[in-house]
């Protein structure tokens, strides 16, 4: 699908107020003007579809929405939230994703109706008409949960949190608890029987990988929609504390029941000490930087060997120490790596999880952007992580972005917001992924997430950065933490 002239004519004049002089800036330090208004203007202009009471969002060239994506096409009109205007649609946004939970909470991505549409029809169980494909993965859900707070926190108002949204967040729970038990309790199977993606079907006639309880709930796919090789997505988990600790902070200023309030601290509590326990693994690092955290038997990345044909004096080894795992699975199977895709393991202080200057995340961000991660790349045009979902040797402009808004030094944002409007292709907007040594050969020209995640970044650099209302951890959260890993500095 190509992307279309703009579905709606202009920005509200809030949104268009906050652009203009953000614009001017970027234009005069950057020559980004352009690209930034596009950019900024992307998701609002092009993806939104419907009412502004009922608005369904599309991810761009693909006609149905999914949950992360949305919250992250829209985050960064937050800085109007105040704005009748940009309130109504975002808090229609949030309720649109509600009514998909209650249709399906294993659902990752919806249509705007019951239409039948479905991503493969070679899908089992097959995907009810409501649904474009039932992928499960965690961070769908969070994104739920977080964009109700996140409208709320920035000054939205209370309308979207409607019994529909408190009714999604108890099926969430639900959900969560459920899948903390994955192996005796879950209902969910995934197989793809036949075509291009058959390889997407999870293990064990659809039920995936063997997983131990470690605390932690369990997710079938990765925010890429790849299948997880683990069944404990770490990052997404981290995320899910975090949109945890938003239904607390909403129950504890009268927003929720009070039962919603006390389950959602209790799980927060458990599943933030399940990533502190088993999330964290020593990175004893040998030579080529292999992994020698376990054993070839639970799939352990030999982080970097043999990759693109990188060993020796190429590979370089992040310090050694402890780090966040990507995934695990609670018997002794760990995956180091990362992927361009949020939520992920560079994005945790962007989450809200910790803090950037916390030592375990640095120590994680080094092996992230080191050969140690085998979707790291180096090129001549642009140096970054990638995924597995796109070709060898692409980066990711969003990984790129999220390197750049969790940096602790502006040279090194700085660095990498020019790095971004010399791969552009001259097409004035981002990609999903673009070849380090030629960023004229890309894939999906037409990715809204990208373009904003690109403005958030701008107007970042611009002094005008968007709203993000991070809930403040519960001191029983902060607790259950400390008792396993005291060394841990979280977001407070």
């Amino acid at each position: 699908m190509t992307m279309p002239a703009e579905i709606r004519s202009a920005l509200p004049p809030s949104l268009a107020a906050v652009a203009a002089p953000a614009a001017g800036l970027l234009q005069r330090r950057y020559g980004a003007g352009d690209t930034f208004r596009g950019c900024f203007a992307s998701a609002w202009t092009t993806t939104l579809r419907g009412t502004p009471g009922d608005p369904f969002v599309i991810t761009g060239d693909i006609p149905a929405m999914w949950h992360r994506d949305t919250l992250g096409q829209l985050r960064p009109y937050l800085v109007a939230a105040g704005d009748p205007e940009v309130r109504r649609v975002l808090g229609g946004v949030v309720r649109r994703m509600a009514r998909g939970v209650l249709l399906d909470p294993y659902a990752n991505a919806i249509n705007d109706g019951p239409t039948g549409a479905h991503a493969d029809e070679h899908d089992r169980p097959p995907p009810g008409p409501g649904v474009w494909e039932r992928k499960y993965e965690l961070d769908s859900l969070c994104a739920v949960l977080s964009s109700g707070y996140e409208l709320w926190a920035a000054g939205g108002g209370t309308d979207h949190l409607d019994d529909e949204f408190g009714a999604a967040a108890v099926r969430i729970l639900e959900l969560w608890r459920t899948e903390q038990d994955h192996e005796r309790h879950s209902p969910y199977r995934f197989e793809r029987l036949a075509g291009e993606f058959q390889g997407d079907t999870l293990d064990r006639g659809g039920l995936g990988t063997p997983v131990a309880r470690t605390g932690m709930t369990w997710s079938g796919f990765r925010p890429s929609d790849d299948r997880c090789e683990y069944g404990y997505l770490v990052p997404a988990n981290a995320a899910a504390v975090v949109a945890l600790d938003g239904l607390v902070h909403l129950g504890r200023n009268d927003l929720l029941p009070a039962d919603v309030t006390s389950s959602a601290l209790a799980l927060a509590a458990e599943i933030a000490a399940g990533v502190a326990r088993h999330g964290v693994v020593e990175a004893g690092m040998a030579r080529h930087g292999v992994v020698e955290a376990g054993t070839a038997r639970h799939g352990v990345v030999g982080a970097g060997v043999a990759r693109d044909g990188l060993v020796g004096a190429d590979v370089v080894d992040a310090p050694a120490g402890p780090v966040y795992a990507y995934e695990v699975d609670g018997l002794g199977g760990a995956n180091l790596m990362d992927d361009a895709n949020v939520p992920s393991l560079l994005s945790l202080p962007y989450l809200g999880w910790c803090d950037r200057a916390d030592p375990t995340y640095r120590r994680t961000r080094a092996m992230v952007l080191s050969d140690v991660n085998p979707y790291f790349y180096r090129g001549a045009a642009a140096t970054g992580v990638g995924s597995p979902h796109t070709p060898a040797r692409h980066v990711w402009p969003m990984a790129l972005c999220m390197q750049a808004l969790t940096a602790e030094s502006a040279a090194e944002a700085d660095g990498l917001f020019r790095t971004l409007l010399a791969t552009d292709a001259g097409a004035g907007l981002m990609h999903e992924s673009l070849h380090v040594d030629d960023p004229a050969v890309f894939t999906r020209p037409w990715f809204a997430w990208a373009n904003s995640l690109f403005a958030e970044l701008g107007l970042r650099l611009a002094g005008t950065p968007v709203p993000r209302p991070i809930p403040p951890m519960p001191d029983e959260v902060a607790a259950a933490v400390r008792e396993v890993r005291p060394d841990l500095t979280l977001h407070r």
